[in-house]
């Protein structure tokens, strides 16, 4: 029998498209969907003697992602050109970092289903142009839109840290959570701002003898479940093709695959090609960048609570169940009016229900963001207290809610307005209870019986005195002068 063992390893290699207004190198404007080759200029199209200008806030952009994940900044990099040619490459080489990237070393902790974290180890983080797009949809020829060509990227390499599909999904999501944070990209990979390449490989152990299959990138992908899927069927691809071939697959060069997604397969595209390959050389129109520590100070200035750090604080502080916690940290100005909310002095479970049952629900089917409702923090706050007080009871909250967004009122006032405020008297209520147990005396035989029907008839006398005062008695009030009067 074939003793058998594998272990999957991933790295990933990811590109940010930095959301400054124009290119790295010109003044081109960066537009989603502009008109084919319509922003573009001499520079990004590569004429003869033209000058390239860095950008230098997309540099800033690509440090603060870089202390976002924990990298070292360089003091000194270079720019290189990387030359190969491809119809959307008009210049024929692209410009970026090669020996000395701008930063390196670096982690990210992703969360895993257990919830624990795990870290993943950054290699480096570099600053890179993009290249144009090749389209594929006008019959027998092909044609190249060169707007995105000179798109400042920053492209992230780890280290092969990853041992499932799930992990590489996890850190692409928090990679996303996090260039978002700290305000470096839109991170809309449905506009191409995100794209993942995991390097994927397996060690196997089989009849104690260790092989590695070759490792298989899968270029461009654009989804998270793409990035997952892909991973999950190249496992299976690379484990089946060793059990077929057995030790001739142990050595083998790097090939790279795209993901065809209505098969849900990879496809080979080509054989990968090596850094010498690139004939790699320093761009020779472009001077170093020199980061001292007044600049390096600025642009740590702008960092701010990272998506994780902030999920883990309002698990431990406001003790929000982890899933809650993700829901609300999901883009951070949601995170930030959560934390206002409950420093206006709302409960943070209670002010937690209201965003994420009402207010995030409000603002995905209106197509904005929570706080483009126009529902200040205090509002939200006040309400939660009027929902513990027992002034008004969760069902008036929604309403009272949607309201606030409509009409911009308090919600004390629009509470008063809509005649939702909860009946708390004590003398009214008893008036009332003591009426619906004069008036069903069997229910009130059971309910004092001890018997299994006890329960239930307890519950159908709250529920008249809930009928009879239209839902606006407060429950809790009842229950008690209920109980009161049952033991009498």
């Amino acid at each position: 029998m074939t003793d058998l063992d594998y272990q999957v390893i991933v790295g990933l290699e990811i590109h940010v498209q930095l959301c400054t207004k124009t290119k790295l190198f010109c003044g081109c404007a960066l537009e989603f969907a502009a008109e084919p080759n319509s922003r573009v200029c001499p520079v990004c199209l590569g004429m003869p003697g033209v000058l390239p200008v860095m950008n230098r806030l997309a540099y800033e952009y690509s440090v603060l992602a870089a202390l976002a994940l924990n990298c070292q900044i360089a003091e000194f990099t270079k720019w290189d050109r990387k030359s190969y040619y491809y119809p959307d490459l008009p210049k024929n080489f692209q410009t970026s970092q090669y020996d000395l990237p701008l930063s390196y070393d670096g982690f990210i902790e992703i969360p895993l289903e257990t919830g624990q974290s795990k870290r993943i180890r950054i290699i480096r983080c570099h600053l890179e142009e993009d290249a144009g797009k090749n389209l594929h949809t006008s019959g027998s020829h092909s044609q190249v839109d060169l707007n995105r060509t000179g798109t400042p990227l920053l492209e992230i390499v780890t280290e092969p840290d990853m041992n499932t599909a799930a992990e590489v999904k996890a850190l692409a999501a928090e990679l996303q959570r996090i260039v978002r944070y700290v305000g470096v990209s839109e991170a809309d990979m449905q506009k191409g701002h995100m794209r993942f390449e995991p390097n994927i490989n397996l060690a196997i152990t089989k009849d104690g003898k260790a092989y590695r299959t070759p490792i298989t990138e899968v270029k461009n992908l654009n989804s998270f479940r793409a990035v997952e899927r892909s991973v999950e069927y190249e496992i299976q691809r690379q484990l089946d093709e060793f059990l077929e071939h057995g030790t001739t697959l142990e050595m083998g060069n790097k090939t790279t695959r795209g993901w065809d997604d209505d098969r849900q397969m990879t496809v080979l595209q080509r054989e990968k090609e090596e850094a010498h390959d690139y004939r790699y050389f320093p761009e020779p129109d472009l001077l170093p960048v020199k980061m001292n520590e007044t600049w390096l100070a600025d642009i740590r200035s702008r960092m701010c609570e990272l998506p994780l750090q902030k999920q883990q604080r309002f698990v431990q502080t406001y003790e929000l169940s982890d899933y809650d916690a993700g829901v609300l940290t999901a883009d951070r100005a949601t995170a930030e009016f959560f934390d206002e909310a409950v420093k206006a002095g709302g409960s943070a479970k209670r002010v937690c229900n209201l965003l994420t049952q009402i207010g995030l629900k409000m603002a995905n089917d209106k197509g904005v963001s929570l706080v483009d409702l126009g529902v200040s923090c205090e509002a939200v706050a006040n309400l939660a207290n009027m929902v513990d007080r027992g002034d008004v009871n969760a069902s008036a909250s929604t309403t009272i809610f949607e309201h606030m967004v409509t009409t911009g009122k308090a919600p004390a006032g629009l509470a008063e307005e809509l005649n939702l405020v909860q009946k708390s008297d004590s003398s009214e209520l008893e008036a009332i209870v003591k009426k619906i147990l004069s008036d069903n005396a069997q229910a009130v035989e059971e309910a004092k019986s001890g018997s299994k029907k006890a329960k239930k008839a307890q519950g159908f006398l709250l529920g008249q005195v809930m009928q009879q005062t239209q839902g606006q008695a407060n429950p809790r009030v009842v229950s008690q002068i209920l109980g009161d009067l049952l033991r009498s």
